[in-house]
């Protein structure tokens, strides 16, 4: 057994490395791979945040309470493996261990359609893993005397340029349906609808962001050429899924539902900051994998725990709720305005990144990239229309609430502590994002050497 750890200054980023090699089957050659880098560093730092957060959000759950948190851990002991994973069968069975715990969160603990919520989950989910797999094995048996699954080796393997595309599309249906991307996206408003709002914490968090983790780890730095003549097209998808999903979020009338189409939304920001193959932009989508996870997560918790309260996800039912309860509208009103990019918010520095990522970008022509801005400009605009309209009908007008007639309890103690603590991290990168890009530096030019 291998330990590595070291600390490693230059050119003031900071080189985080923590590596375990073990041989785990040896008739087999099957290695336990582990390592922390600066692609992983963050994620892995989110993962621990937000999944004591919604653990501690999870205190009303009662019924089989105990099986519940069992199930939230082992889907974090899944989340923390596949971030940590230096090798490709090690990837596969952390990514397929953290689906049952979902499932069965969703299947136990969901709302009135929570069977075919967990089944389409499931279905999409499993379907996309058969993908990976596929690519996996394809990586591993191709051109070596011995398979090998070990990262280091396979990023410096040569493959044909066809076989190498092939390979690539297979992950990326994976990582697509994770992610997600159109059109493997409808998965996510139905889970999120039916989740409890733990739940929806860890899913918005953490679990899209393993999509675009893999999307990075395997796609872009094992697959350089096939990511190269991809990313254009990819590009394209990343514009039109801002768009889509922006204009769709408005005219949902459930309230979880509208901010799973907001997630689907800033994920097209990630797709565009990954594929514009410059360091700014994939430092500001892995900026906005952080900024994201704390925002999705604080919105679902806001959302969630008004929801234990009036017992209503429908917006148009919904109404005058800021009088009665200023404790959550001031916190829902703050993590919409993270969701909207507000300057001195962590959002705003990630997507105005990506802009500058693609703006500069050395691989596209400037037409392509004037297009593509325009576009994204579009979806900002965009952004503060279902975000706003969301909040007026929460929290203004007479429908529900006025201030003579409520006997709703505002946010105690523990609710507004989980609260401040997720949005004190998005106020704090907002200010100094630095911090996020001395982890990820190193890292992102050695991907980008390749390109």
């Amino acid at each position: 057994m291998t330990y590595v750890f070291c600390y490693r200054f230059q050119s003031d980023d900071l080189l985080i490395q923590l590596a375990e090699n073990y041989k785990w089957v040896d008739f087999f050659g099957f290695y336990w791979r582990l390592g922390i880098d600066g692609l992983s560093i963050g994620p892995i730092l989110l993962t621990g945040f937000i999944t004591t957060l919604a653990t501690l959000a999870a205190w009303p759950v009662t019924r089989d309470s105990r099986l519940f948190h069992f199930l939230m851990l082992a889907m974090y002991s899944g989340q923390i493996g596949l971030f940590s994973s230096r090798d490709l069968l090690l990837f596969f069975i952390m990514w397929e261990l953290e689906l049952i715990p979902v499932y069965l969160l969703i299947f136990m603990w969901g709302g009135k359609q929570r069977l075919y919520s967990a089944t389409k989950f499931i279905l999409y989910t499993a379907g996309g893993s058969l993908f990976l797999l596929i690519g996996i094995l394809g990586i591993c048996l191709y051109g070596s005397n011995e398979p090998t699954l070990n990262f280091e080796t396979s990023a410096n393997q040569p493959y044909p340029l066809a076989l190498e595309i092939i390979f690539y599309i297979g992950f990326l249906i994976a990582f697509a349906v994770k992610l997600p991307i159109i059109p493997l996206h409808t998965w996510l408003p139905d889970t999120h609808g039916e989740a409890h709002y733990s739940t929806c914490m860890l899913l918005a968090g953490i679990l899209l962001k393993m999509g675009a983790y893999g999307l990075v780890r395997i796609n872009m730095e094992l697959l350089p050429h096939a990511h190269s003549l991809v990313s254009p097209w990819l590009i394209i998808i990343g514009t039109i899924q801002i768009i889509y999903a922006a204009s769709t979020s408005p005219s949902q009338r459930n309230l979880k539902k509208r901010i799973a189409y907001s997630s689907v939304s800033h994920m097209g920001f990630i797709i565009i900051g990954i594929c514009s193959l410059s360091d700014t932009g994939l430092n500001g989508a892995l900026l906005q994998i952080i900024s994201h996870g704390f925002i999705g997560a604080a919105l679902f918790f806001v959302a969630g725990t008004s929801y234990d309260r009036i017992r209503l996800l429908y917006l148009d039912k919904m109404g005058g709720m800021a009088i009665s309860v200023p404790k959550i509208f001031t916190m829902f009103s703050i993590s919409s305005m993270a969701s909207l990019a507000l300057p001195g918010m962590s959002g705003f520095f990630a997507e105005l990144i990506i802009f500058f990522g693609i703006i500069t970008s050395q691989k596209f022509l400037l037409l392509a990239k004037i297009l593509i801005t325009f576009v994204m400009a579009i979806g900002t605009i965009l952004t503060p229309v279902y975000l706003l309209s969301m909040l007026h009908q929460m929290f203004y007008g007479y429908k529900l609430f006025n201030a003579s007639n409520s006997s709703f309890l505002d946010f105690g103690p523990r609710e507004l502590f989980i609260s401040i603590s997720i949005l004190l991290p998005v106020i704090g990168i907002g200010i100094y994002p630095d911090f996020v890009f001395s982890l990820s530096g190193d890292k992102v030019e050695a991907i980008l050497y390749n390109y």
